[in-house]
């Protein structure tokens, strides 16, 4: 007789098991702690996911999964495979860049931000986050869903007598609840149809379903890929993304550009491409679709910020955030149409790691320069080459990735490995529409470049640059130069190694 008792991998479920720890540990630290030596459970955070990130080392040549159905040990609930390491290592890289920004804003918001809370949160968010990738069963794939979306409503409305956090925090609900119940019905239909919650099982049954169920498993399909493109901030499911960005802390508003991001779509890529390949003719179409539409609306929206508009600076780039997130559904969309489906995912994972990087380096500036001007316009910019000439560069480098410009190569070769993965899947009209994309891009990322490096009107303002900040800075700049240099890199990591 079989033993029903499970074996349970700790070290392939130490990244997020860490994350998790962590965060309670900081809970319950923070009623012994006083208040002067607060700052201190920030620095435990920055270690926890330090720590989180150095257990993804050992899992690099390993392929391992726990959880596993009794009797079938080849059907599990949590896998660590190197699509997993890679959205982990995204993750909890970023978290820890954003941990860097948080440390200096709670330092910065006069108490208004109460530190234990906020560390309790953001590790519990980047723990579900992290749990996510790694999720091969549908009912753990939502759980990990909602524990990296509930902290993060909380983050973005923790900021004490904020109207405009408060006012941001309600719309992220709103749309998050709206994206998680339509995912549910999605799920609950597929469920139904296929009687398994396993991604790998679904995707052998559902090929079978009886013919009275067709219709109920089509809907499930595309309610679940519905719930998905809220979480992306696809079009037309971005309207909460600019006022949400505005009203939370701009740490948070950093994770969400990039964590945020890698939830929605690593979740979308296993519920597509790993559960539901056989019904590629009805979601790859649709999802090209979307690319198209959420690209051209982000541009434009980014297009039309004025420079002198309060926020204009963190809108500019909560648009340019949507516009890249149309990017990066290009290879989903292709992997549908592809004969190497692993391929087209390994662009959209080679995709996000740029942009990880860069944007949260763009975010790191951008915290720098709202220390000095507080509304955080696109004006406030001009002249940061006379003020502080390493960090104008730096941003200067950071815009340029993100428009696919020299000396910015990762940028271009992401954006030229996401081109290249729509021709090859037969989508010539969607590398047109990328390609005008980018043009339209280009203009807004060029003018804010540009800005950088004109005169300053009155006297330079002086930014202030703390230890923490200029570690986020330092990172992230090395990472996006040494990438430039050898960006054959990440094609390398990002093979998924999903099929």
């Amino acid at each position: 007789m079989s033993s029903l008792v499970q074996s349970v991998d700790w070290l392939a479920i130490a990244p997020p098991t860490i994350t998790a720890v962590v965060g309670l540990v900081v809970l319950v630290a923070d009623l012994f702690v006083a208040e002067a030596r607060k700052p201190l459970l920030g620095w435990i955070a920055v270690a926890g996911l330090a720590a989180a990130a150095l257990m993804l080392l050992p899992l690099l040549d390993a392929d391992r999964s726990t959880f596993c159905l009794v009797g079938d040990t080849g059907v599990c609930s949590y896998t660590a495979d190197r699509f997993t390491l890679v959205i982990q290592f995204l993750v909890l890289g970023g978290a820890l860049l954003a941990a860097l920004l948080s440390v200096t804003a709670l330092k910065d918001s006069g108490k208004r931000l109460p530190e234990g809370e906020y560390w309790f949160l953001f590790l519990s968010s980047a723990a579900g986050a992290a749990l996510l990738p790694a999720s091969r069963d549908l009912a753990t794939l939502v759980v990990a869903l909602e524990v990296a979306s509930l902290p993060a409503f909380a983050l973005v409305g923790l900021r004490h007598g904020d109207r405009r956090s408060s006012e941001a925090a309600l719309k992220f609900f709103l749309s998050s609840v709206t994206a998680t119940a339509v995912s549910l019905l999605g799920i609950s239909f597929v469920y139904a149809a296929t009687g398994t919650l396993h991604l790998a099982r679904v995707a052998e049954r559902i090929q079978h379903v009886d013919g009275q169920l067709q219709t109920l498993a089509q809907t499930g399909v595309v309610l679940t890929l519905v719930g998905f493109a809220f979480k992306t901030a696809a079009v037309p499911f971005h309207f909460w993304v600019p006022d949400t960005y505005v009203g939370a802390p701009l740490p948070v508003a950093a994770y969400l550009s990039v964590i945020g991001k890698a939830v929605g779509f690593s979740g979308l890529i296993l519920v597509t491409v790993v559960a539901l390949p056989s019904y590629a003719d009805a979601w790859a179409p649709a999802l090209a679709v979307l690319a198209a539409l959420t690209m051209t609306v982000g541009n434009l929206g980014a297009l039309r910020q004025r420079s002198t508009r309060a926020y204009s600076g963190v809108r500019l780039l909560a648009w340019s955030s949507v516009g890249q997130a149309g990017y990066l559904l290009v290879p989903i969309a292709a992997a549908g149409y592809s004969d190497d489906p692993e391929r087209s995912i390994g662009s959209t994972l080679a995709y996000a790691l740029m942009y990880g990087a860069v944007n949260l380096g763009a975010f790191a500036v951008a915290a720098l320069v709202g220390r000095a001007h507080r509304l955080n316009r696109v004006a406030d910019y001009r002249g940061l080459y006379a003020a502080s000439p390493l960090t104008a560069l730096l941003m200067g480098f950071f815009l340029l990735c993100l428009a696919g410009l020299p000396p910015g190569v990762i940028g271009l070769f992401a954006k030229v490995t996401v081109f290249a993965a729509a021709v090859d899947a037969g989508l010539g009209w969607l590398a047109v529409v990328m390609a005008v994309n980018v043009v339209i891009a280009l203009v807004y990322y060029l003018r804010w470049t540009a800005l950088l490096f004109r005169a300053p009107e009155g006297e330079a303002a002086t930014h202030r640059l703390t230890a923490p900040l200029t570690a986020a800075l330092a990172l992230t700049g090395v990472l996006g130069i040494a990438l430039s240099g050898a960006p054959q890199l990440v094609l390398r990591f990002t093979d998924t190694g999903l099929f």
